[in-house]
């Protein structure tokens, strides 16, 4: 078996060869690793966002019961005791209406 000398020229060229191999598989690893932790996050935002809109959907059957217009009327008159208003108490604005004739 023949041992070949190599030329500093050659192990210079095969030290960067090396290298720039090494620097790349490390580039490459980072990137897988960065793309595995996005994905982790975008998964993580996704079940965030679910849980909002059914809270939002919630609320917003809570506030359709809170302001129907049953609840507000038996409110109004159950425990504020508020009544229908009497002829002569709703007053529009800009309408003019007859007035009642006072006494002779």
């Amino acid at each position: 078996m023949v041992n070949r000398k190599y030329s500093p020229k050659e192990i210079a060229l095969g030290a960067a060869f090396l290298l720039l191999i090494l620097v790349i598989v490390t580039f490459y690893i980072l990137y897988q690793a960065e793309a595995i932790q996005l994905g982790y996050r975008v998964a993580g935002l996704e079940d965030r966002v679910t849980k909002l809109k059914e809270e939002i959907k919630k609320l917003e059957t809570k506030k359709a019961t809170l302001l129907s217009l049953r609840r507000v009327e038996r409110i109004a008159r159950e425990d504020l005791g508020l009544t229908d208003p009497k002829p002569g108490q709703v007053l529009y604005e800009g309408v003019d209406f007859p007035r009642e004739k006072e006494g002779p």
